[in-house]
């Protein structure tokens, strides 16, 4: 991390996971352990957990996220949510291209980037997902995709815009499989992201820009992987859903 250039962010991501009562309650048992944290700490959470963990985590350091958004501001679309709907509620964060949505929701990388452009035009943070597969890294294709993915996504994003992007770097073959990229990996996979935003921005931009590392980052392995230059914040699964846990994390973020 560098946090003298880009803000560090933790941001847990609870997937398909909590009621609305029990999200308040990880939120209430959540709020003393990162309180005073030296990074910012959101929480993203299934759309029906939304009110209830904005009601908790009012007054407190914790911001709250949704877990993805549709590219429309309305119309004929079944199940969606639009971005006007989530900051209607008062969501600041939303994650876009998670690899659970491409790979079983057939998102793309073009639908990445209208979400992108629909929740920026309306003043969301976006945490946008970018990885590669394990047979892709096999084949030596990890820095050629990370690059077209992470341009893809910010296709029409101004420099102004950006100012609210967050890169997620996913490996795929680290996602709720147990296994995490090293530390040197991770920074690796960051550093290509970055130099994918410098090529289209330049250089004093993209060292500005928040990228997280989001592979099964746990209590555990937290501290090596946010010592690594580029690595400026996880987007954290399983771990977000145990308040010690990801205290934890949040503790080694503001270091």
């Amino acid at each position: 991390m560098n946090k003298a250039l880009r803000k560090a962010v933790i941001a847990g991501n609870w997937k398909m996971n909590k009621t609305p009562a029990e999200a308040a309650a990880l939120i209430n048992e959540m709020k003393p352990l990162v309180a005073g944290a030296d990074c910012d700490v959101v929480l993203c959470v299934p759309y029906v957990d939304i009110p209830a963990a904005l009601e908790a985590a009012k007054g407190s350091n914790i911001k709250i996220g949704a877990e993805n958004v549709h590219f429309k501001a309305s119309g004929a679309y079944t199940g969606e949510i639009s971005a006007e709907m989530l900051t209607a509620l008062g969501v600041e964060y939303v994650v876009i291209g998670h690899s659970e949505r491409r790979q079983y929701f057939g998102e793309t990388d073009q639908t990445v980037n209208l979400r992108s452009l629909a929740a920026l035009k309306a003043g969301l943070k976006a945490i946008i997902c970018v990885g590669e597969t394990l047979e892709q890294r096999e084949l030596g294709y990890t820095e050629t995709l990370l690059k077209y993915q992470t341009k893809m996504a910010l296709t029409n994003v101004t420099k102004e815009q950006l100012k609210n992007v967050i890169i997620a770097y996913e490996p795929v073959w680290a996602i709720g499989t147990g296994v995490t990229a090293t530390d040197e990996q991770a920074n690796e996979g960051n550093k290509y992201v970055r130099d994918a935003i410098a090529e289209v921005y330049g250089a004093d931009v993209a060292e500005t820009v928040t990228v997280q590392y989001g592979g099964s980052m746990n209590a555990k392995n937290a501290e090596g992987l946010l010592d690594k230059e580029h690595v400026d914040g996880g987007l954290i699964g399983g771990a977000s859903l145990k308040a010690a846990d990801f205290s934890v994390i949040v503790k080694a973020a503001s270091r």
